[in-house]
């Protein structure tokens, strides 16, 4: 199936017809990557200004850490952390577009508002059951992932006959279910490492193409996380080497968005990518 090649938000257009990335921007005190945080609003803007400067098409800013082991938190808190920061950079850069990395519909909803353009929800509408429809009722691309249990939890013992077949089936149904609440553009990411093992992660990795079949774009989120420096003996401080490794596999694999903590080093990949395949 031919995979959709354009997102539109609040009158933008992005074009996804190449490989794009997705920078991140962590507003949160607990991020699994330290020199992935941004403490105050100053650091913020200039790692958003400096990701921009090196190719980002898109912010990701997160009030909520979901690394292994993280509790959910209130929106009250989460609205705290995001809306000035996704106000500021708004302001800031006003033709960047800007996704916010949520799981409550409220926090999604005051996002859009302040200047966001897509939400990107690790439960898939599972952690609050009014996401999906008021993605709909916002008209904003959707980002949804595949997750197995909550992050408190979910890699206490992730389980899978078929780990490639039961993604793709769960990310099929959702983008369905997606679009008959009405939402036009709908973003599919495997969720790496969220309730599955090294063995899970990288047998999907392999077979990430299989999700072409959903003609959604495709998000791989694989930076600097445990499937690379728990392999490696290493930490995420020294992930950069193996990330960028495997964001050429990703990329092979059909990935249209890679969601980074380092922009620069994650275009090169790109630019060599496409001279390695003409395109």
């Amino acid at each position: 199936m031919p995979v959709q090649t354009t997102l539109q938000s609040r009158g933008l257009l992005l074009d996804l017809s190449k490989p794009i990335i997705m920078g991140i921007l962590n507003a949160t005190p607990d991020s699994f990557y330290n020199k992935g945080r941004d403490s105050d609003m100053d650091s913020l803007l200039r790692n958003a200004e400096k990701m921009i400067s090196e190719g980002a098409s898109i912010l990701d800013i997160g009030g909520a850490s979901t690394k292994p082991g993280a509790k959910l938190i209130p929106p009250d808190e989460e609205l705290g952390r995001v809306i000035p920061a996704i106000s500021a950079i708004s302001k800031q850069f006003p033709d960047t577009w800007l996704s916010v990395d949520t799981y409550n519909a409220v926090v999604a909803r005051e996002a859009i508002a302040a200047g966001a353009h897509i939400i990107n929800d690790i439960s898939s509408g599972g952690i609050d059951n009014t996401m999906i429809e008021t993605v709909a009722s916002l008209k904003v691309p959707y980002i949804a992932m595949h997750m197995q249990g909550l992050p408190e939890t979910m890699q206490n013992s992730p389980q899978y006959n078929d780990v490639t077949k039961e993604v793709v089936d769960y990310l099929r149904d959702k983008a369905d279910e997606c679009r008959n609440a009405g939402i036009a553009d709908i973003i599919v990411d495997p969720g790496f490492g969220f309730g599955k093992t090294q063995p899970h992660n990288y047998e999907l990795l392999r077979n990430m193409h299989a999700l072409r079949i959903i003609g959604k774009p495709i998000l791989a989120g694989l930076s600097r996380k445990g499937m690379i420096w728990r392999t490696l003996g290493t930490s995420p401080d020294e992930a950069l080497n193996g990330t960028t490794a495997l964001h050429m596999v990703a990329l092979q694999q059909g990935a249209n968005i890679l969601r980074v903590h380092d922009v620069k080093e994650a275009m090169e990949v790109i630019r060599l990518y496409h001279i390695l395949y003409n395109h």
